[in-house]
């Protein structure tokens, strides 16, 4: 029967041996028995919260590279938590272009429209389409150029959705400000290999956790 570990010391020296208890051997073996079933539920758990861990600090970067809203990159991301036995969970992120109305709290000033870091000269904040209002500006006017309106809705005529405003009785084509979203891709590499090493961070604790779950269910029996 193993006593577990023990020392013995001489007068010229010490000596420790290191084994397992009786007790120890038998949680150890009974512990094995349900390793399939913790490790999945570890494994399931460290997926989980890497996920959100990864969508926060998406976010997070996205929303300081572009001058961006925390909140507005948050709309653009939908976790996939792991379900059943797939031992897999994923994060989509839309990049397509985004309303620049949407990148922050947007203010009408006498000059135009102000959104986050960004200024549209000449522009106005107005509902046109939908229920939401965006940044406009007229085509016409001289302060529309379309280098300043990259991946803009500029309106044609043709019929009552086409684009077209009705204003004092006239009609003007118009372009809706929006904000490209191209310069995050390099980040995916960069947060792919983060969220890698962080998975297996969180998954070194979900499984200590499982373990010591285990030997304390053990103790009390």
């Amino acid at each position: 029967m193993s006593i577990g570990s023990f020392y013995k010391t001489s007068a010229s020296s010490g000596m420790i041996t290191i084994q397992p208890s009786s007790a120890d051997i038998q949680a150890l073996t009974d512990f094995a028995k349900v390793v399939p079933k913790a490790a999945a539920a570890a494994q399931r758990r460290a997926i989980n919260k890497t996920l959100g861990w990864l969508r926060t600090h998406i976010a997070r970067a996205v929303g300081k590279q572009q001058g961006v809203a925390m909140w507005a990159v948050r709309q653009r991301l939908r976790s996939f938590p792991v379900k059943g036995n797939t031992g897999r969970g994923k994060l989509w992120f839309g990049i397509n272009p985004l309303e620049a109305a949407r990148t922050g709290r947007a203010r009408q000033t006498q000059s135009g429209v102000s959104v986050g870091r960004r200024r549209y000269q000449g522009a106005f904040y107005k509902r046109v389409y939908g229920g939401n209002a965006d940044i406009w500006i007229r085509t016409a006017s001289k302060h529309f150029s379309a280098s300043d309106y990259p991946a803009s809705d500029v309106s044609s005529g043709g019929g009552p959705s086409s684009g077209w405003i009705a204003e004092n009785g006239d009609r003007f084509p118009l372009a809706k400000a929006m904000v490209q979203l191209d310069d995050v891709r390099p980040l995916f590499e960069e947060w792919t290999r983060r969220a890698d090493q962080r998975l297996l961070e969180i998954l070194k604790q979900e499984l200590n956790f499982e373990l010591q779950k285990f030997l304390r269910g053990n103790a009390r029996g």
